[in-house]
């Protein structure tokens, strides 16, 4: 049987790292997973690497999915998915781009939970002016960028749980995110709330 593993997906300050946190909280088997990150202030939660480093990576076949954002380059590499897995922990990886939810589907072996994580594009300014973000113009652009994405590209298949964090608490997302992991049946049918 596949290791699980799973996808967090949304624009900025949808709940992402706050939800990741309770579900580590809920049960220590769930993990961050740590992207490399090529770039300015490169520093945890990211694994620094040098442009370099993630040229050899890909020239390896080891980097499933790289996207560049904020000046940066962020890659999903398959050696630390396999220290994950191996470890038998629930890697939980931050995506904001359709291309990279599929990429993952289709290129690593795991039982994906896949979660869209919504809120409007109003709560992502308040809770990035909370947070003391700088660049809050920057991340209502990604919001666009992401809200495109899903028009252009989204399959309602897509996703096993569509979550509106500005309607649940993060405990109460972590609940289903979980019980989508741990239930191993077919047929279930989880959360979609609207993203209206």
């Amino acid at each position: 049987m596949p290791p699980d593993a799973v996808i967090l997906y949304g624009p900025p300050a949808s709940g992402k790292d706050t939800i990741t946190v309770a579900l580590t909280a809920r049960d220590d088997r769930y993990v961050h997973f740590d992207r490399l990150k090529a770039g300015i202030n490169a520093r945890a939660p990211y694994r620094v690497a040098s442009t370099g480093e993630l040229d050899r990576l890909q020239a390896q076949g080891q980097i499933l999915y790289a996207n560049e954002r904020y000046g940066n380059v962020y890659a999903i590499d398959r050696p630390r998915l396999d220290e994950l897995t191996a470890a038998g922990r629930v890697p939980v990886v931050h995506l904001g781009q359709v291309a990279g939810i599929e990429a993952l589907h289709t290129s690593y072996p795991a039982r994906w939970v896949t979660v869209l994580l919504w809120c409007p594009r109003e709560v992502t300014a308040t809770r990035a002016h909370e947070r003391g973000s700088t660049d809050v113009d920057a991340r209502l652009t990604v919001w666009d960028e992401t809200s495109t994405d899903l028009d252009k590209d989204a399959r309602p298949d897509l996703f096993d749980l569509v979550l509106r964090t500005d309607r649940r608490s993060p405990e109460q997302a972590a609940d289903l995110i979980h019980r989508a992991v741990t239930d191993h049946s077919s047929g279930t049918v989880y959360p979609r709330d609207p993203m209206d």
